[in-house]
């Protein structure tokens, strides 16, 4: 099995080659395909990646020929590239869709010109829009923010490989927890930032907002899972958690006992997204059990002091 993971040098790539590194499944190279438009270079610098054939292509997902020819001969597409700020980004319009949508439309056309067998997309609980409601994979997408309606639209074109190969699509929570290659803006991982190192956390809003999270490494278990797994093709929703900012926070505080809290506009509405728990996925592959607080303490022991 040869796979290719496009924006695999991310924060969520990197826990998933991690992963697929380990795995008892008969993998027998993976390609990394990314533009590295982020400036980070920590998946290249902080750990020994060396159980399987591992090779690195610079492109990006608008660049049809150079995708066309690394997928040559792979078998299996994790579709991670995005472009991301929040899962409720609304300013520039154009730098999500550019990517999201048609660079996923670019990836899909690709994909149909290949011999890939098995694709597996990440999108966001981003494309269910804001409220109070509980969602699952029945409730109709309203994605209200731009971020939030590229992802839909890239849903779309992944789907129009159902019938030709094994698609998954998996809309996740907001992702925390620590790897070297961590987004820092997330809004779990940017708390704990702050809270080790300036004692002192801003929140937007009066806290009271409720968001789906997901831990980075649960993520990247199942995903690699949905290689060797029977998972009927579909969509998914993928979240272990329903917190409000203020839970998020009191969760802080347990490592922090003296952590200052700073509201930022707070009679601001801010948008909120409550999923049903649990997931439908948990039916085929049920989470890894590890509590948030065990997460948070082996994300504070990872700061350089």
């Amino acid at each position: 099995m040869k796979i290719l993971i496009t924006g695999g040098a991310g924060y969520i790539g990197y826990s998933l080659v991690e992963r697929l590194m380990k795995s008892d499944l008969p993998i027998e190279q993976i390609k990394i395909y990314d533009s590295l438009t982020r400036n980070n270079f920590n998946f290249f610098i902080q750990h020994k990646f060396s159980d399987k054939p591992l090779e690195f292509i610079r492109g990006e997902i608008l660049d049809s020929r150079r995708l066309q020819q690394a997928l040559k001969g792979v078998d299996v597409v994790f579709h991670l590239a995005a472009r991301v700020t929040t899962p409720y980004a609304d300013a520039d319009a154009h730098f999500f869709d550019q990517i999201n949508n048609w660079g996923t439309a670019n990836v899909v056309n690709a994909i149909e010109e290949s011999d890939v067998k098995h694709v597996i997309h990440l999108s966001s609980m981003s494309v269910y829009g804001s409220g109070n409601e509980v969602v699952d994979e029945e409730s109709v997408p309203h994605p209200e923010s731009f971020y939030g309606i590229s992802k839909y639209h890239g849903e779309e074109h992944i789907s129009r490989l159902e019938g030709q190969k094994k698609v998954h699509i998996i809309r996740s929570g907001n992702v925390y927890g620590y790897n070297p290659v961590m987004r820092i803006d997330a809004v779990f991982n940017r708390f704990m930032f702050e809270a080790n190192f300036s004692g002192r956390i801003n929140i937007n809003g009066d806290g009271s907002q409720s968001r789906a999270f997901i831990h980075v490494d649960k993520l990247a278990y199942v995903l690699e899972q949905l290689l060797g797994k029977e998972v009927p093709t579909g969509i998914y929703n993928l979240v272990e958690h329903n917190l409000t900012i203020s839970e998020v926070i009191s969760e802080i505080k347990e490592l922090y006992p003296d952590l200052e809290t700073l509201f930022v506009s707070k009679n601001m509405r801010m948008r909120q997204v409550k999923a049903k728990t649990p997931c439908k996925i948990w039916h085929y592959l049920p989470l890894p059990k590890k509590t948030i607080a065990t997460e948070l303490d082996e994300f504070k022991r990872a700061f350089a002091f």
